[in-house]
């Protein structure tokens, strides 16, 4: 496949599932596709999961380099209950389908860095600079893909010098232990990486869960799981820099 061909069929994807999105609001989430659990199924050789703090592997290229590196969110398909008031006096509780989001700091080898999230509409470019794209919000539930996803241009991976892959609740998710997330890393012709949450803090809404490094070429994935209060306070503790305002969705 020619690299116009990977592009256009890296962009297709993108925009079939950004063109789905909704940005008006949260909580009816069905929860993404895809997710692996180790005690119903045996995946074999398929994949290798990233459970504890710190825990990391490595991919090296193959002949064809590392062509585009899909990273997915996925999580158990719950209802939250979300307790009110009807009329002022009768309580009354709703189900509240669960929603997550995936974003990222990166870091390029000429020193950019910036973040990409649907919050503050925070998309990313495949093609050009940073090389790495934001798929949208599809929040359909649909169990042959992903909810959301980040995808990195691996023709340019030499560019890259690391990304902070981390996940925020919003509306809906009553706690990290109920809805299990995970980060999957599918690059082409390798094993899916996934990396699992190895400890939980309901107290906090936002999760750096991986990070990719750019390691001689190949790729270094390290298991992170820290939680932070927000983004400025996770921005800190991994040193990129950022300046961070308001945004909208």
């Amino acid at each position: 496949m020619s690299e116009e061909q990977k592009n256009a069929s890296a962009n297709a994807m993108i925009e079939a599932t950004r063109s789905r999105a909704s940005f008006s609001g949260h909580g009816t989430a069905l929860g993404a596709g895809g997710y692996r659990n180790r005690d119903e199924n045996d995946y074999g050789d398929t994949c290798e999961f990233l459970d504890d703090p710190g825990e990391s592997i490595a991919i090296n290229p193959g002949e064809d380099g590392l062509q585009s590196i899909l990273i997915g969110v996925t999580w158990e398909n719950i209802k939250a209950q979300k307790a009110g008031l009807f009329s002022g006096l009768l309580k009354k509780t709703t189900h509240v389908g669960v929603d997550l989001d995936v974003g990222c700091l990166y870091e390029l080898k000429d020193g950019t860095r910036g973040a990409i999230q649907a919050f503050g509409e925070k998309f990313g470019n495949f093609e050009e600079s940073p090389y790495i794209a934001l798929s949208g919000d599809d929040r359909t539930g649909n169990k042959e893909g992903y909810d959301e996803f980040i995808l990195v241009n691996g023709d340019h991976w030499n560019k890259i010098k690391r990304i902070l892959i981390y996940i925020y609740i919003y509306e809906g998710a009553p706690s990290w232990s109920d809805i299990k997330p995970q980060i999957i890393v599918d690059v082409p012709g390798e094993q899916d990486l996934i990396v699992t949450l190895g400890a939980h803090n309901d107290a906090l809404s936002l999760c750096a869960v991986g990070e990719l490094e750019n390691a001689r070429g190949g790729i270094k994935l390290t298991n992170q799981t820290e939680y932070f209060p927000g983004h400025e306070e996770m921005d800190r503790a991994f040193g990129f820099g950022l300046e961070w305002g308001d945004g909208k969705k």
